[in-house]
């Protein structure tokens, strides 16, 4: 996993709607890095609507909130839509950013086992310094908790 003080690891990958989206192309941005198990279930679906529901603030402050799953395009559209969600999500579909935050690996729900994201956020400054990492995620109060982070709330 990469440490706080250390350039974030790079990324390029497929948004919602099939635009390729890197770390690099956001320089001179906040960037809220959230990565989550899965497109509309219960919690990943309370921590995208904290983040929905404080966007204004986040888009004042210029901050962008990116949501990353191993879910494809088609998925990220359903739940963007479903839920009006108004930031980007990232298709991590061969999990390769998952693998360069070390979020990706065995995880287990209700006693079953199996590979997947860990629910984790990295918090990256302007010039591309992860300056935080939230290990532990409340869904319900996650954005206001990233918002504090800021030093925003």
């Amino acid at each position: 996993m990469p440490t706080v003080g250390a350039p974030a690891p790079e990324f390029s990958v497929k948004d919602q709607n099939g635009n390729v989206v890197s770390l690099a192309g956001l320089h001179g941005q906040k960037v809220v890095l959230y990565f989550y198990p899965k497109d509309d279930t219960p919690g990943c679906t309370r921590e995208a609507c904290s983040f929905r529901d404080a966007h204004t603030t986040y888009e004042e402050k210029n901050i962008k909130v990116l949501g990353v799953s191993l879910d494809d395009e088609a998925s990220h559209q359903a739940f963007i839509s479903k839920f009006s969600l108004p930031f980007t999500l990232l298709a991590d579909t061969d999990h390769s950013v998952a693998d360069a935050y070390g979020v990706y690996g065995e995880q287990e729900w209700k006693g079953h086992k199996y590979m997947g994201v860990a629910r984790k956020t990295f918090l990256i400054d302007e010039n591309g310094v992860l300056v935080k990492v939230f290990d532990a995620v409340n869904v319900d109060a996650h954005s206001q908790e990233v918002l504090e982070a800021f030093g925003l709330a």
